[in-house]
């Protein structure tokens, strides 16, 4: 079949609720993945698989991008990524990086769509309101909950959104110990502590297993199926009904348009190298914000000499990172008593604690006032051994070898535990954060790589360390040792959005506020692309919520 009502271009969290929806309706859908298919099968706990070698990703050497960075002297430079070895691929698989999230899942709130309008402009920000509210998100927010699977407790607090439900359809995932030490510290502080929600089953459910507590989670596939990746909690069920094909190892090259502008066919070359033409009624591209900028501007046409849908020049633009930092501190057992030196040694249940008493910042101090802010994420140090000991061959004088390394590493797998945080905070749009086509370097099929400019503003580091001094001051009330904390401008390539933004105004966003391009009648994009700012939380729950809404959009026109 080479004709469907509805081609979508990459398989994760922008993708699998529009196909889901579409494909329970009834309609003829076809998935479009560069990556494999892979099952839980596939998903073992390999540390070199996950973290080490391009298993998961795309080999560098074939498929990369071009990054620009300001060096010390305030220039631009641009270094290929397989030079650098810095990766931006998160997950080239059916399901996309939800494979591989930790599951955090925060709902933006009701002031993240407001930006604007709550704090004014910021000098050199390209902020914008979004032209929907968090009520119009909300009811799909919890359909993610109940359909994706997401496992917590409600509890009042004061700066909790608006929910059409009184609590999560399944209750919290097991909870490590030290959460209860996390509670104890905050509220000494005067601090809240809140139960994170997870996307992830704490029980039987929706034709999954339960969460099996590996110690193994962020950045591992999941074994079990609980985790709710778009593979397995969305994809594996549109499948089934008959009326979706999901083909892997697809690497779209181009959209093909028509004099008349619209999208008339997609094409992919498959494992082979082949060429292979898909046609459609609708296009939906969900490739993760660089990628889907990348693919609209290289597909030129007869109506879009410059890409597709940027007649006005605004794809690529008002690319989105997630700011913030990351820090920790050594818990160590010779400090606790025996029982609570047990409790640290658990492995396996999940810590589940966040602050968000500064998502809005009312601190002279800070900005000159009142600001948005963000959140503080608590988690125990990753499992990893080889990320666990890489740290241990430096000393003082540079690297240990024998007897110090050895009790270095000792030390550090026998005798304590890291509490780490991780902080985050809005990521300003800025002219300066773009993606654009590199002139010179192409990927294993020809086509031009992704040149991506990394420029961040300064709000991001000075929102980040006021945020990261909270998080230490709690570790420390714990009685943590070597508790440290670091903000960076380099942005985390695992949290990207933006890029094809929303609006009203074509001359200043690509999409309208149904995520359909301004330019083009059959055209929608419904991953984090369409973000005009991520707010202070992971984005995952807000892809797939508002791609739901957008598949719903997409069925009314069908």
């Amino acid at each position: 079949m080479t004709e469907f009502d509805v081609c979508i271009i990459g398989s994760g969290a922008g993708g699998g609720p529009v196909a889901y929806t579409l494909a329970r309706a009834g309609r003829s859908v076809v998935v479009l993945e560069k990556g494999p298919w892979f099952a839980e099968a596939d998903f073992y706990k390999d540390e070199l698989a996950c973290c080490r070698r391009n298993v998961y990703t795309p080999d560098l050497k074939y498929e990369r991008h071009v990054i620009e960075d300001l060096d010390d002297d305030g220039a631009w430079v641009a270094t290929p990524t397989s030079e650098s070895g810095w990766n931006f691929w998160n997950g080239n698989c059916v399901g996309g990086s939800s494979n591989f999230m930790s599951g955090f899942f925060h709902r933006l709130k009701p002031v993240d769509f407001r930006l604007l309008s709550e704090f004014g402009p910021v000098a050199g920000a390209n902020v914008a309101d979004w032209p929907i509210g968090y009520a119009e998100l909300e009811p799909y927010y919890d359909r993610v909950e109940r359909l994706v699977g997401v496992s917590g407790r409600i509890q009042a607090h004061a700066n909790i959104e608006p929910r059409s439900s009184p609590d999560f359809p399944f209750p919290p995932t097991a909870e490590h110990p030290v959460a209860d030490w996390i509670d104890a510290a905050c509220a000494g502080l005067g601090y809240h502590a809140l139960r994170v929600p997870r996307a992830i089953l704490s029980q039987p459910a929706l034709g999954r297993r339960a969460c099996e507590y590996s110690g193994y989670c962020g950045s591992y596939g999941c074994a079990s199926g609980a985790k709710g990746s778009a593979r397995a909690a969305l994809l594996d069920q549109a499948v089934a009904g008959g009326h979706c094909q999901v083909r892997a190892h697809a690497k779209v090259r181009r959209l093909v348009s028509d004099a008349a502008g619209r999208v008339v066919a997609a094409d992919y070359a498959d494992r082979a190298g082949k060429r292979v033409r898909v046609r459609a009624k609708v296009f939906v591209v969900a490739c993760q914000a660089i990628e889907t900028a990348r693919l609209l501007l290289v597909s030129t046409g007869p109506r879009y000499p410059h890409g597709l849908a940027n007649n006005h020049g605004q794809v690529g633009r008002n690319l989105l990172f997630s700011a913030g930092g990351a820090g920790g501190g050594d818990l160590v057992y010779g400090d606790l008593d025996a029982a609570r030196a047990a409790d640290l040694r658990v492995m396996g249940p999940f810590v589940n604690r966040a602050l968000d008493d500064w998502y809005v910042i009312d601190d002279p101090a800070l900005a000159g006032g009142r600001a948005k802010g963000g959140i503080v994420e608590f988690l125990l140090g990753h499992p990893n051994p080889i990320a666990r000991a890489a740290p241990a061959r430096w000393g003082e004088d540079g690297l240990l070898w024998g007897k110090p390394l050895k009790r270095r590493l000792e030390h550090g797998f026998r005798d304590q535990r890291r509490l780490a945080f991780e902080v985050f905070n809005d990521w300003l749009p800025v002219d300066d954060c773009c993606v654009g086509l590199d002139p010179a370097e192409r990927d294993r099929w020809g086509d031009p790589v992704a040149r991506v400019r990394i420029g961040g503003h300064a709000r991001n580091l000075a929102v980040g360390r006021y945020l990261a001094d909270k998080a230490e001051q709690v570790l420390r009330r714990m009685g943590a040792r070597n508790v440290a904390g670091h903000v960076s401008p380099a942005p985390p390539p695992n949290l990207v959005a933006g890029g094809c933004r929303f609006g009203r105004d074509p001359a200043s966003s690509v999409l309208d506020p149904d995520c359909r391009a301004h330019e083009v009648d059959n055209l929608y994009v419904s991953d984090g692309s369409f973000m005009p700012t991520g707010g202070s939380v992971p984005y995952t729950w807000t892809i797939y919520a508002n791609a739901f809404r957008v598949a719903e959009r997409i069925l009314a026109r069908l």
